[in-house]
């Protein structure tokens, strides 16, 4: 009879998804996650196969709820360029508002293991390649509706969006002070008035 598991794994999932996010990978025990999750180390390793496979789950996880969700919503927007604008404020709201100090896990991971790891690289790449995607489309869209210059050159203005953002999500963990973090957001609708 096969062994049934006796507890959710999307919930277990999430759980150590925010355990890695608030510590990283390295920082975050083997006891830790057994702790967080409400399982025990044997139904860790057969449900998720260790630790640096949960993390790869955990990653994907956190990418497919929370980046590409808030993403499309974003997208769904009238105005790319306030879709665009919107993106930057939402993280400042969340650090000076709330104290949010997590950054994004795609981030934090690009700066702790892609250049260790290939197969963690490749996530992360992908997900940064689709939020410059996704600013790009908003560059486009904004210039269709006449929000921004006609000249500006698109993929250029999201590469530059990109590196902003990127920025910005690490130094809200690190200075998350208002002056600070508002410039960045600044400089963003700056780029789409040139």
């Amino acid at each position: 009879m096969p062994w049934e598991k006796q507890f959710d794994v999307d919930q277990a999932l999430t759980q150590a998804m925010r355990a890695f996010w608030a510590r990283g990978y390295e920082a975050t025990s083997m006891h830790d996650l057994v702790a967080c999750m409400g399982i025990n180390r044997g139904s860790l390793y057969a449900t998720f196969g260790g630790k640096r496979a949960l993390f790869i789950q955990a990653l994907r996880h956190y990418d497919a709820v929370y980046r590409q969700a808030w993403v499309a919503a974003l997208g769904a927007a009238p105005s790319g360029k306030r879709a665009i604008l919107e993106a930057f404020e939402t993280v400042i709201a969340a650090v000076l508002k709330d104290g949010a100090r997590d950054g994004c896990l795609l981030v934090n991971t690009a700066l702790e293991l892609s250049p260790h790891d290939p197969e963690i690289a490749e996530i992360v790449r992908e997900g940064l390649a689709e939020m410059e995607g996704f600013f790009r489309r908003m560059v486009e869209k904004s210039q269709a509706a006449g929000e921004i210059p006609a000249g500006l050159d698109a993929v250029e203005t999201a590469r530059a969006l990109l590196g902003l953002f990127i920025g910005l999500r690490v130094l809200s963990r690190s200075r998350p002070e208002k002056a600070l973090l508002r410039s960045i957001a600044r400089q963003a609708e700056v780029i789409l008035t040139e």
